[in-house]
């Protein structure tokens, strides 16, 4: 299969891996009704680091995920900031950062910016996830070669069609663009379920059960084609008009029950044919695949966007958002009420605001995560969710004017959860916090860090079909160098008995033990240092 290459792919194609762990440290006083449990999130900082500070807690758990990343049109002077320790990389990204319209090197620098992250992304994507991507035909061409990369060319649902302009514009090109893309691709594409497009039939009806247009010949289905019976024609095939054998639109199970429940009619044509039809019942739903040109009146445009944020916040604050609307209806195709759904391009916000909509509209729970690292995050982007949730004052809406409802934790990223920084005792994570990144490290089990707490005295955490998990940690550099920091014998033969009684192994973290292999394995326990000289330092 062809592939995607482009100048610094050799240097960027593994740094989603090299990228460290973050603690998200929480800031009460610009969180919003924070519940204390797993709440929506609002993180401030690099998207790349934050990606990777939300593995631990959400690998393989958002079920979708909506980005709108800069379109690379040369007029948005975004800046390639990644830290890539590579002397090669750093020098070409210093030679044009910003990037602008003369940069030669701009669609490079933004599939070397989008290539760590869409496969951080795709790790936390659930295996019946779906990620979609607003685009424009600046790098929509690139993009597509990018995810068959990445998610697979197997994985590709649908390049949605947005009419995101009413108007015609200037006349300095031979054709107006009016609309973009929303490019959205499976985990898994076997295992989707795409919200079917339902309709109610007002009237009685019928259609036809002879197939008809593309494969509706009989070696097309070979299957499809069987006779079947009328008092009134007897034995009836399906002949297409041209005298040669067609095929029926369903099976023979369900045409024969059509036909024991009265649902089936039968007319002679005036070429002496006997056409079939199913009748459809007044007030009958009936469900179709989900159109590639997205609802004009339904989704709305960037100016709708535009008016709704201004209602909210007031004029100037943010250039073309895309509406509530667009966003809400995307993550109807496939959210169910406690579904997760994250937005690592997050600008105004517009992504907390249509998953709020949507939980008021059909009582959902559903969780957002939203991701920004520019200085409104605060400002703009959690201040609209605020206003959304409380109430807008003045809204026209009844609902906004009274508030969604909801909450979140407004959250920035602290230092790497690195080896050497725990050594001197200088970053020591929080007990959940390094729980849940050992967990993950061990597994790849991704669980909320409110379920991970210590359980008992000897650091029971977590429990799988096959082990138990023990972690052994105080974030105290004066516990960690005492004796009580290592494994003693009584703590081995507690978690012994406890797992003994499930037939379960014991997965055991601490700064030290006393304890020989042989034995450890006889109690039917693995143990795992933590940092070797936190304890000696």
């Amino acid at each position: 299969m062809p592939t995607l290459e482009f100048k610094g792919k050799h240097h960027i194609y593994a740094h989603h891996l090299s990228v460290p762990y973050r603690q998200l440290q929480q800031d009460e006083n610009r969180s919003c009704n924070p519940s204390g449990k797993e709440d929506n999130l609002i993180i401030h900082g690099d998207n790349l680091h934050a990606l990777k500070a939300l593995l631990p807690r959400y690998a393989n758990r958002v079920k979708c995920i909506y980005i709108d990343p800069p379109y690379n049109t040369g007029n948005e002077g975004w800046i390639y900031n990644d830290n890539v320790n590579n002397p090669p990389m750093q020098e070409w990204f210093k030679e044009h950062s910003p990037v602008d319209n003369e940069d030669l090197e701009k669609h490079d620098k933004w599939l070397c910016m989008m290539w760590p992250r869409l496969h951080l992304l795709k790790e936390l994507l659930a295996e019946n996830g779906v990620i979609f991507i607003s685009i424009d035909d600046n790098e929509q061409h690139h993009l597509r070669m990018l995810m068959d990369d990445i998610f697979g060319k197997e994985n590709f649902i649908e390049s949605l069609i947005w009419r995101s302009r009413l108007g015609r514009g200037a006349t300095a090109r031979n054709t107006a663009t009016l609309h973009e893309y929303i490019i959205a691709y499976a985990k898994d594409i076997a295992s989707v379920e795409f919200r079917e497009d339902k309709r109610v039939r007002e009237m009685e009806s019928r259609e036809r059960l002879r197939q008809w247009g593309q494969g509706d010949r009989r070696e097309d289905r070979p299957t499809m084609y069987y006779p079947i019976y009328s008092d009134e024609f007897g034995e009836i095939y399906p002949i297409k008009p041209d005298g040669t054998d067609g095929r029926w639109r369903v099976a023979q199970p369900t045409m024969e029950n059509l036909i024991e429940k009265g649902l089936v009619v039968f007319e002679e044509q005036p070429d002496s044919r006997i056409e079939a039809y199913r009748i459809i019942p007044a007030g009958t739903e009936t469900y179709t695949a989900y159109p590639s040109l997205l609802d004009s009146e339904i989704v709305k445009t960037t100016a709708h966007g535009s008016i709704e944020l201004k209602n909210i916040l007031g004029p100037n604050k943010f250039s073309y958002p895309k509406p509530s609307s667009l966003v809400k209806e995307i993550a109807s195709l496939c959210t169910q009420k406690g579904d997760i759904v994250l937005d690592s391009f997050a600008g105004s916000g517009t992504t907390a605001h249509a998953v709020l909509a949507l939980n008021k509209e059909d009582s959902g729970n559903r969780k957002f995560i939203l991701i920004e690292c520019e200085d409104y995050a605060d400002t703009i982007t959690a201040e609209r969710v605020r206003r959304v949730i409380n109430g807008v004052e003045n809204a026209k809406d009844e609902t906004l004017r009274k508030g969604l409802g909801g909450s979140f934790a407004y959250c920035t990223l602290g230092e790497p959860l690195e080896i050497e920084t725990m050594l001197t005792g200088e970053a020591l994570p929080a007990y959940p916090t390094l729980a849940a990144h050992l967990l993950f490290a061990a597994t790849g089990t991704s669980v909320g860090e409110n379920t991970l707490a210590q359980k008992n005295d000897d650091g029971f955490f977590y429990s799988d079909d096959k082990n138990d998990y023990y972690l052994h940690y105080k974030p105290d550099i004066a516990f960690l160098r005492s004796e009580d920091a290592i494994l003693n014998k009584a703590q081995a033969v507690r978690i012994h008995e406890a797992g003994r009684k499930d037939g379960k192994k014991a997965i055991v973290y601490a700064a030290g033990n006393y304890i020989g292999q042989r034995e450890l394995t006889n109690l039917g326990i693995v143990f795992c240092q933590l940092p070797y000289a936190l304890h000696e330092r």
